[in-house]
C-alpha cells in the first residue's frame, strides 16, 4: 500500500494517455459491459446504486469507486465484496515493474488503481463494470474505458469543482465532464441551466443520445442520486427488481452520515463545494456546530463560508495529513486545531447535548474521524 500511495500526484492538468499506456503494457482490457459515472457531486453514490440494481437482476458486477474514506479497498469491489487485502499487495508486487522511468509519463495511484480493478475484475468474471470517475471525463483516466464495451455515461451534475484543472472557467469543467459521451451511447444527466447546454452541445457533437433527469427544486441529495440510477438502468432495459435494489441501497460512508456521540448528533459528509454544502445545510436539523477542513486545493473558502453562515460555533482543522487548516471567513469567528481528533472533541465540546455537530469539507477528513465516531456511537448504544 505505501508504494501505492506514494504514486500520488495531485494537481495539474490530466489526460488518460498514461493510463492508457499502463493498461497496455499490463495487456488489461475493460469489462465486456461498462458504465462510466463522471460529475461533481453524487458520483460515488450512483454508481453503488447502478451496480447495486444489476446485481439485483444476476449480473456479476465489479464497483470501481473514487476516492475511499477509511480503507483503500472500498474502491474495488465485486458483487459488493471488497477484495482482499493480500490481492492488493500482490497486484503491486507482480506488476510495478511496469512503472515509467519517466515521471510525466509514470503512472499515477489513480491508474494503477485502475489497472488493479481491471485486473481483479477480468479475474473473477466480471461480466458489467460501473466506473466512478475520478476528475473530470474525457480528461480522466476512465476515458481509456470508452470503447466497444461502453454502454451508458451517466454524468450527475457540474458546479465549481477542479476549475485549477479542468477550467478556468465553469464551462470548461462541464466541457471536459461531458467529453465523457460517445458516439452512439446515451448520456444521462441532471445537469441544469448554462451548464445542460454545454452538455447538450458536447454529445450532439459526439453523436450520443442525451437524456436529461428533470429535478424538482429543493430535491434531497439522495432523491436526485436516486433519480439518476432510476433513469441509468431504465436505460440499460433493467426491471423494477433492479430499481428497487439500486434505491434501497444504504448510503455510503461519509454521504450524510449520522453518529449519536455523547448526546450529540453527528452528520458527517463529504461536502466540499458550495453546490454541495447548500444541500447539506438545507438537509441539517436545527443549529449545530461545524467542525470543517478541506484539502488546499478545494474551494475551501467558499464552501466553508456557505456552512459557517448557520453555524453558532466553527472549528477548523487539517483535511489531510500535512495540510493547513482553512482560513476562517470575514467576519466569523473559529477555532483552529490542527488535528482532527482533538478538533472534533473541542466540537463536541461547544455542542450543547441535543443539538448537532455537523463535519464536511473533505472525505479525507471523515476517513480520519469516522472509525473514532463509528466506535463512540457503539459505546453509547
Amino acid at each position: 500500500m505505501a508504494w501505492l500511495y506514494a504514486q500520488t500526484r495531485a494537481g495539474g492538468r490530466r489526460h488518460p494517455g498514461r493510463a492508457a499506456d499502463l493498461l497496455s503494457r499490463l495487456g488489461l482490457v475493460p469489462p465486456p459491459n461498462v458504465v462510466r459515472v463522471v460529475g461533481t457531486n453524487g458520483k460515488g453514490t450512483v454508481t453503488a446504486m447502478i451496480a447495486a440494481g444489476l446485481g439485483a437482476e444476476g449480473e456479476r458486477v465489479g464497483r470501481f469507486l473514487s476516492p475511499h474514506v477509511e480503507d483503500f479497498r472500498e474502491r474495488i469491489a465485486v458483487d459488493g465484496d471488497l477484495i482482499g487485502e493480500h490481492e492488493v499487495a500482490a497486484f503491486v508486487t507482480r506488476r510495478r515493474g511496469a512503472q515509467a522511468l519517466d515521471q510525466d509519463t509514470s503512472p499515477a495511484f489513480f491508474e494503477w488503481t485502475l489497472a488493479l480493478a481491471l485486473e481483479q475484475f477480468a479475474r473473477r468474471g466480471v461480466g458489467w463494470g460501473v466506473f466512478e470517475a475520478g476528475v473530470g471525463g474525457a480528461s480522466d483516466a476512465t476515458q481509456v474505458l470508452n470503447g466497444p464495451a461502453l454502454r451508458l455515461v451517466v454524468l450527475t451534475n457540474v458546479t465549481e469543482d477542479h476549475l485549477d484543472t479542468l477550467g478556468p472557467k465553469l464551462a470548461d469543467v462541464a466541457r471536459d465532464k461531458a467529453g465523457a459521451a460517445a458516439s452512439g451511447v446515451p448520456l444521462v444527466t441532471a445537469a441544469q441551466g448554462d451548464v445542460l447546454e454545454v452538455v447538450r452541445a458536447v454529445t450532439e457533437a459526439k453523436g450520443a443520445a442525451l437524456h436529461v433527469v428533470d429535478l424538482p427544486p429543493g430535491v434531497s441529495t439522495r432523491d436526485a442520486n436516486e433519480a439518476l440510477a432510476r433513469a441509468a438502468l431504465e436505460l440499460l432495459g433493467r426491471s423494477q427488481k433492479a430499481l428497487d435494489a439500486a434505491t434501497s441501497l444504504s448510503p455510503l460512508p461519509a454521504r450524510g452520515e449520522r453518529f449519536r456521540v455523547r448526546d450529540r448528533l453527528v452528520v458527517l459528509d463529504g461536502a466540499h463545494d458550495p453546490a454541495a454544502a447548500a444541500r447539506l445545510l438545507a438537509e441539517l436539523p436545527g443549529e449545530y456546530t461545524l467542525l470543517f477542513g478541506a484539502l488546499a486545493r478545494k474551494q475551501a473558502t467558499a464552501t466553508l463560508a456557505v456552512l459557517a453562515a448557520g453555524a453558532r460555533e466553527v472549528v477548523l482543522t487539517a483535511a489531510a495529513e500535512g495540510d493547513e487548516p482553512p482560513a476562517a471567513p470575514s467576519g466569523t469567528a473559529a477555532t483552529t486545531i490542527l488535528d482532527p481528533q482533538a478538533a472534533l472533541e473541542a466540537a463536541l465540546d461547544a455542542t450543547p447535548p441535543g443539538s448537532t455537530v455537523v463535519i464536511a469539507g473533505s472525505l479525507y477528513l471523515a476517513g480520519r474521524l469516522r472509525s473514532r465516531l463509528t466506535s463512540d456511537a457503539a459505546a453509547a448504544r
